[in-house]
């Protein structure tokens, strides 16, 4: 059964270890590349093990584990490049080009084909979909450099950013270079290549096509591709391994995804690294980044909706314990829109209730990541009911007045003022009194009158962040035809 305010004041909250968040956190990274959920962890176990079974030493393998734990945290960052390029889904087409080889372009398998019918400018007629997919093949390697080198430095920069090592960033940079040198985003070759790079794209590998198509499968493209994509010793080694059935334990289609995660968090090197409070806001702010980050739409709306939050509870006089929650919880409240494709989160014009049906799956999700790491129980609460609204009406739950903490309610305050405050694809950026003029529809039926009356002082105070296109106060508006929600969202 989920947590809800109902129960917000009993929870009891553990002291975190990095492992334990960052294993958590990574199943956000998962829905990002369309993963099958546990992508990251299971990667993480499958080359640590063969690191292991070549003897190497473990520094490097502590950096093999935390740089398979981050390897797709700059994936948010060319996810609109990405929509852009293909006119379609990025999730779908992420996903799909794991199990392509793309090395050869002129040898696609009908699987590859197939995708890229669906995905590129969906609804389009034959002949505008045709002429994309010829553009898509005259820029493949133009496109591919350009959309690993934005992911592959921004992951490489976070990971330095959060203090876990030069080699696990770089690491992390050249994930994509591949054995032949026909790799991105440098076309490094052969030992040239990071180890720490070489085991992570094996194990990527490796899991993608134990996934979709077995454990024998992915065997037989490795060795397939040995030698062009991969170091041939790795590959060995990783071949031993499964004949000896030592590979594979806890990472099959079948398997508990907690037994993964148990592996994974007994297997690192360095044991369970304890946190202070500010190495957790530090990780907390990286992921509002990554997230923020999916569109250009939403750049620092995380940051913005803490700051926003923080200044209500200030007014309201919360204490420190609970405005650090609060803190943490909107810096992260909206995690689970990594899994919404940016052909929603950018669209135009209003979105279908199908669309709709899908954005309001994301504080579910954010709440389901969140929940696993003890220390962030609380944090889940909050994430989870940032949408929901005093009348019922909200979503996922459609939780009412008294079923909300001060503190939900306080965030839901603070997420409206936050994305009216931005330019989204359908809109330009509202300025303070047409955002009060919005707002005061809601209340007291759909938003808190304490916290939305103590977000009114502080707009006319001046003291609150807003985005820097604004009308002047004296101007003259027409509010935009929008539902509420879909301003909100």
């Amino acid at each position: 059964m989920p947590l809800t305010s109902a129960t917000y004041e009993e929870v009891e909250c553990n002291d975190p270890t990095l492992q334990e968040i960052l294993v958590a956190l990574s199943f956000a990274l998962d829905l990002t590349e369309g993963a099958v959920p546990g992508h990251t962890i299971r990667s993480c176990l499958l080359a640590v093990r063969i690191a292991i079974a070549e003897g190497l030493d473990a520094r490097v393998i502590s950096d093999l584990y935390y740089a398979c734990l981050l390897k797709d945290v700059g994936c948010s960052s060319n996810s609109a490049r990405m929509c852009q390029i293909v006119g379609g889904d990025d999730r779908i087409v992420k996903s799909g080009a794991k199990l392509a080889d793309w090395t050869r372009p002129f040898r696609p398998k009908l699987s590859t084909l197939k995708l890229l019918w669906e995905q590129v400018l969906p609804g389009a007629s034959m002949l505008k979909k045709s002429a994309r997919i010829a553009k898509l093949a005259a820029n493949q390697h133009k496109n591919n450099r350009e959309l690993i080198e934005l992911r592959c430095d921004r992951g490489a920069m976070i990971v330095q950013k959060l203090g876990l090592g030069h080699g696990a960033a770089v690491g992390v940079r050249h994930l994509d270079e591949h054995w032949d040198g026909g790799g991105y985003p440098a076309g490094l070759k052969g030992s040239n290549i990071s180890i720490v790079s070489r085991l992570m794209g094996i194990a990527q590998h490796l899991d993608v096509f134990c996934m979709e198509q077995g454990p024998q499968a992915a065997i037989d493209t490795l060795v397939e591709r040995s030698g062009r994509w991969f170091d041939p010793v790795l590959t060995a080694a990783a071949v031993s391994l499964d004949k000896s059935r030592r590979l594979f334990p806890s990472c099959l289609p079948y398997d508990p995804i907690d037994d993964t995660r148990t592996a994974i968090l007994r297997l690192n090197p360095e044991g369970q690294t304890r946190l202070s409070e500010l190495d957790i806001d530090s990780i907390c702010e990286t992921f509002a980044d990554v997230v923020d980050a999916k569109s250009p739409f939403t750049y620092r709306h995380s940051i913005g909706v803490m700051d926003a939050a923080v200044a209500i509870g200030t007014v309201l006089g919360l204490p420190a314990n609970r405005m650090q929650t609060l803190r943490r919880a909107a810096l992260l409240h909206d995690l689970g829109k990594l899994a919404i494709s940016n052909t929603i989160l950018d669209k135009p014009t209003k979105l279908t209730p199908e669309e709709f049906a899908i954005v309001k799956t994301h504080p579910g999700l954010s709440a389901e990541i969140l929940s696993s790491i003890g220390a962030f129980r609380k944090i889940a609460i909050l994430a989870g009911e940032h949408h929901e609204k005093l009348d019922g009406s909200g979503y996922p739950a459609g939780l009412c007045g008294k079923q909300l903490s001060l503190e939900s309610r306080l965030l839901a305050v603070a997420d409206v003022y936050g994305a009216l405050s931005e330019k989204r694809p359908y809109r330009e950026a509202l300025a303070p009194a047409q955002i009060a003029a919005i707002m005061d529809r809601d209340v007291p039926a759909k938003l808190d009158g304490e916290c939305y009356e103590a977000l009114r002082t502080l707009m006319a105070n001046g003291t609150l962040p807003v985005n820097s296109y604004q009308l002047p106060m004296e101007e003259r508006w027409s509010i935009p035809d929008f539902e509420a929600v879909e301003v909100y969202i």
